[in-house]
């Protein structure tokens, strides 16, 4: 139910039994939109909600497998005045504070991966910073605080719009079947059945963070807030210095020509693949995701075409269409 304190209905649903979904004993649906996000959330919607932003907190934000990593990597470089040691030395989960990560993992799963690195101290603190709720490690972080959430722009914090939003989306089709793959890459996530089936829990809002397109127009409709930056992830893979540009402008930081030209190569997808401080070896370390799998995969733009059938490329067509009716957003893939 709603309340004083938290202004959006919140629905328990069971979504058990459903082929291609992520095993959560439940879910939660929030708001006119329905949004969905696994149960643990209803702890920590009204604080999150409710968080004291500092006008020097800078958003990241996006559905899942937008582009989000490589853009936290981008922007803190450039507000950082391109540290490159510390970006090199200190994790990027670290270096940002994930809202609601800690909500992502039932009890069952959380004991699961606590067994695994009970007897290594090092390794279960940083077990418990990952699950300790984002408002309290944001708390005592000095500024500006770095935060990356997947939350709509509506569940964030209501004054996230007085400090800086940058919002990365990417074509829906490359960005599920790299959702798909990260799934399968981690340790205790059940996924029932195939590609196919994740599809169309996705298409159909029955997937953590959907539904897909409400998520990204709630961004698009602030694109022109003096405090919103909208970037599109092919956008940054066909031409990084302008956007590298863009990015700087809005953080009021200039560059020249040389310091972009070494930032776009130290993103260059080559050189981000192998940088451990992003790739999110810690997880493996911790026993979150499996060894032999991937964070950072391909990165590249048209690769869903791999994965669909003329059934599902057909079915994608008329998703997007009916999606992108009802506004003037429109992905650089569709162009």
């Amino acid at each position: 139910m709603a309340s004083e304190n938290y202004p959006f209905e919140i629905k328990v649903v069971e979504l058990e039994g459903k082929e291609g979904l992520i095993k959560f004993p439940a879910f939660l649906r929030i708001g006119p939109k329905g949004y969905v996000l696994p149960e643990k959330f209803k702890h920590a919607a009204t604080n999150i909600y409710n968080m004291e932003v500092r006008s020097s907190d800078v958003f990241v934000t996006s559905f899942p497998r937008s582009g989000t990593t490589w853009t936290q990597d981008m922007v803190w470089l450039i507000v950082s005045d391109l540290d490159y040691e510390r970006a090199l030395n200190i994790p990027l989960t670290e270096r940002y504070a994930f809202l609601e990560f800690f909500s992502n993992f039932d009890d069952e799963m959380k004991k699961k991966l606590h067994d695994v690195n009970k007897d290594d101290k090092a390794k279960l603190k940083e077990f418990e910073l990952l699950f300790k709720p984002g408002t309290e490690i944001l708390e005592t972080t000095p500024s500006p605080r770095f935060i990356k959430t997947h939350l709509p722009l509506s569940l964030m914090p209501r004054k996230a719009l007085e400090a800086k939003v940058v919002y990365v989306a990417r074509d829906p089709r490359d960005a599920i079947v790299s959702f798909y793959h990260l799934v399968n890459s981690m340790r205790f996530v059940n996924l029932d059945g195939d590609f196919k089936a994740f599809w169309n829990t996705v298409v159909n809002n029955i997937q953590p963070w959907t539904p897909y397109f409400d998520h990204v127009k709630e961004a698009w409709e602030k694109r022109d807030h003096p405090n919103m930056l909208f970037l599109f992830y092919e956008d940054m893979r066909k031409d990084l210095p302008s956007v590298v540009r863009r990015v700087s402008d809005f953080f009021g930081k200039e560059y020249n020509e040389e310091e972009i030209a070494r930032l776009c190569d130290h993103l260059s997808f080559e050189n981000f693949k192998k940088n451990p401080s992003v790739n999110y070896d810690l997880m493996k370390e911790l026993g979150f995701m499996y060894a032999d799998r991937e964070f950072i995969r391909k990165g590249k733009s048209g690769g869903w075409r791999d994965y669909f059938d003329e059934e599902m490329t057909a079915e994608a067509d008329k998703w997007i269409e009916e999606n992108l009716r009802d506004t003037d957003l429109c992905f650089p893939s569709m162009q």
